[in-house]
């Protein structure tokens, strides 16, 4: 038996038996209560942001999705923010603003493309001071009619910083995106009702705006929505995903482009979101701390102990010195790919690594299909 292949073996069992021993911790949590008070009858007044690039294909179902809401339209305020867009997105907006005369929107439109977090923060800067909640959504995002009045009730408990949604694909999607949505929506769920979880999602997040004039924003490049969170959360507040906030996400462009960016801003917000936290003097020590470590294994570590491992075995059955063992555990990881949750769960260590090595290179700032 060669020391490679026992080897081997050690790190690819330590790969999937520590996110196992987490995961099943977090099954036991996620029908615990929230230990919050949400009161549906908290109304505060909300400002939602769209930025858009190119989004000629959603953008009227988008608004018309937004004017479908059942919270009270003198309380909710749209801003579409768009990013030089170079098709007909904004004569798309147009029209819809000329057939909506009543609607609360506002269309601000940038000259030259900066990216969608910079343009962001330029629309925060601009906003009325009465504004009490922001919700960043993306253009194709469909939301529950009931999701900004759903959302805004767990702001009645000045703990929550954040809330955000939970993201389903639609009918005909990818069906190996629906098997990784469904896990995790059930893990953040679990992690929220603990304290905070540290990945977030930009079709619905909710930033209450008297926590963003006391703490900023990270400032390091690349930031994304589960920077926003984590962010908050180190602060001390509660940053949460909730199930009653329900998201229709189409599967669009290049699933190989979109995971890898998804994956490189995860990499970004564990590796730099709590030194920022810290270097401008906001963490606080809570709950968070304990779930911000082991995702950090998961996200920064834990992929390289799959590949490392399965290298290492590979070697040896070139090399023909653990011939037996390690050809077997190689075919019977292959023979697992036949289940839906490996498949995924494969698919989603190859992203990671992936987007580590081309974080070397390119942060993606702008987005693309």
């Amino acid at each position: 038996m060669s020391i490679l292949s026992v080897l081997g073996l050690i790190l690819v069992g330590l790969h999937f038996g520590i996110p196992g021993v987490y995961f099943s911790y977090l099954r036991r949590q996620v029908n615990r209560s929230w230990n919050l008070h949400a009161d549906p009858g908290y109304l505060p007044m909300v400002v939602v942001i769209v930025p858009t690039y190119n989004e000629e294909e959603m953008i009227v179902r988008k608004l018309d999705n937004l004017d479908e809401q059942t919270y009270p339209h003198d309380s909710l305020s749209i801003i579409v923010a768009d990013d030089a867009s170079e098709d007909k997105t904004r004569s798309l907006i147009d029209g819809w603003i000329q057939a909506h005369p009543k609607s609360h929107l506002t269309f601000m439109s940038q000259q030259k493309r900066t990216g969608k977090m910079p343009m962001v923060l330029s629309v925060l800067k601009k906003l009325d001071p009465k504004t009490e909640l922001i919700i960043l959504t993306d253009a194709d995002a469909f939301w529950n009619k009931e999701a900004v009045s759903n959302g805004a009730r767990y702001f009645a408990d000045p703990i929550v910083g954040v809330v955000t949604g939970s993201i389903q694909y639609e009918e005909h999607g990818d069906s190996q995106e629906k098997t990784y949505r469904g896990f995790y929506n059930i893990l953040r769920v679990a992690e929220s009702k603990i304290f905070a979880t540290p990945v977030h999602n930009g079709p619905f997040l909710a930033i209450r705006m008297s926590a963003f004039e006391k703490f900023g924003l990270p400032d390091f490049a690349g930031i994304d929505d589960s920077a926003l969170g984590s962010f908050m959360a180190f602060a001390g507040l509660r940053a949460i995903q909730v199930d009653d906030v329900s998201v229709v996400e189409p599967s669009r462009g290049s699933l190989f482009r979109r995971k890898t960016r998804r994956a490189n801003r995860l990499i970004l917000n564990f590796s730099n979101t709590r030194k920022n936290a810290e270097r401008l003097g906001l963490y606080k020590r809570t709950s968070f701390e304990q779930i911000w470590r082991m995702e950090s294994w998961l996200h920064l570590f834990n992929p390289w102990l799959l590949l490392l491992g399965a290298l290492l075995m590979a070697v040896d059955v070139v090399s023909g010195r653990g011939f037996r063992l390690a050809l077997l555990s190689l075919t019977v990881g292959l023979v697992l790919f036949i289940l839906p949750l490996y498949r995924t769960w494969i698919a989603q260590q190859f992203y990671l690594i992936v987007a580590r090595l081309r974080s070397f290179v390119t942060h993606d700032i702008t987005w693309r299909r």
